[in-house]
């Protein structure tokens, strides 16, 4: 269960529930269909189990939002922070269709948006229960609410970047010549929740060759002499929210040819971190850093987006990829995150959770970026 605390109450506020409605209302449609998610999380603060049996936040464009749960997870609903938005809550029994019971009480809609990660089981059935209803997806409302973090947001973000640099600090010890990238792995995860965080996300350790794979995750290859070694990790922590940093480390003396594109990579973060700022496009921030990688020869092995959206999911709006003309605003939070890769030799990525400011990019990460030599 989830205790409603000072800190729910500054992340989830009550307001929020309002300007989801008013935003669907704007967006012309009926009613949101919020199951288990983030998209759930995000509007109320309460991380209901998902499970077969649904539970549905639905939010109507212009009449009261209720909760519809199964008559055994009631008691977690009430002590979520879901309980401080006044919403009703209505249990239902297993001989129940609560399909039909939601489509009864939204009346005639027009087109609702579904959760985004709602289950394809749950999508049919409402679309049986309403089929005259259009679905599409909730982010098309949710998206630009999610984006701009709120005060509380940041400084949660603040929170999970300052814990997995803690991590990172940690990490120049526990590669050693000898050690399998599962072995280290293994000693980052325990890591990252003594660090503070909920769970462990994720864990890269990309060795030598591996390093070329930039969502390599981990292996039994034998870490070596002359190493270079992508670490690319992530969690969740108590608030919900979420950190993700990548630092290159190189066990001794790298090769030559490593170095001097990790040279190019480390002006490329650091051009694209520069170039955040209010009104400013997501594909410009892109531009920044495959420009400069893109002059120095290594255009080609530039191969992924510079960043995505973080929050209360690792992956979310805004992407800052190539054709995003989307401009950015105050309180957008996101990776700017290049990568060089050389596959069958080795690769490298450097990678910092950047919030945008009034004027200007603050970087939630502050490990050192110069390549780490072990």
């Amino acid at each position: 269960m989830e205790p409603v605390t000072s800190e729910s109450s500054d992340l989830y506020p009550v307001t929020r529930l309002a300007a989801v409605r008013e935003a669907t209302a704007e967006a012309g449609l009926s009613a949101l269909l919020l199951t288990p998610g983030p998209d759930l999380r995000y509007v109320t603060g309460y991380s209901a189990l998902p499970l077969e049996r649904l539970t549905c936040l639905a939010v109507p464009a212009d009449g009261d939002a209720f909760l519809m749960v199964p008559r055994l997870e009631l008691p977690a609903a009430q002590h979520s922070p879901a309980a401080r938005l006044g919403v009703e809550f209505v249990p239902w029994d297993e001989t129940d269709d609560p399909y039909a019971h939601v489509a009864k009480r939204l009346g005639r809609a027009d087109t609702v948006g579904l959760a985004d990660h709602m289950w394809a089981m749950q999508s049919l059935r409402f679309r049986s229960a309403m089929p005259d209803t259009e679905q599409v997806l909730a982010g098309t409302v949710l998206a630009a609410l999610r984006s701009r973090k709120s005060p509380a947001e940041a400084a949660a973000l603040r929170e999970a970047g300052a814990a997995i640099d803690a991590v990172h600090a940690q990490v120049p010890g526990l590669l050693r010549p000898g050690r399998t990238e599962r072995e280290v792995g293994r000693d980052i995860a325990d890591a990252i929740i003594a660090s503070g965080h909920a769970t462990v996300d994720f864990v890269i350790v990309a060795s030598g060759p591996n390093g070329a794979s930039p969502h390599h995750d981990l292996s039994d290859r034998v870490i070596e002499p002359g190493d270079a070694v992508v670490v690319d990790i992530g969690g969740t922590m108590p608030s919900g929210y979420c950190s993700d940093s990548t630092r290159t480390y190189s066990v001794g003396e790298p090769p030559a040819d490593f170095t001097a594109y990790y040279d190019v990579l480390q002006r490329a973060q650091d051009a694209a971190c520069a170039a955040v700022r209010p009104g400013v496009t997501c594909e410009s921030i892109d531009a920044a850093a495959r420009q400069v990688i893109a002059e120095a020869g290594y255009g080609d092995h530039f191969i992924h987006r510079t960043g995505h959206g973080i929050g209360i999911e690792t992956h979310e709006e805004p992407y800052i990829v190539s054709g995003n003309t989307t401009p950015l605003a105050e309180g957008n939070a996101f990776s700017v995150e290049p990568g060089i890769y050389l596959p069958g030799r080795h690769g490298a990525r450097i990678e910092d959770i950047v919030i945008c400011g009034a004027h200007g990019g603050e970087r939630l990460n502050n490990r050192p970026r110069d390549l780490v030599v072990v």
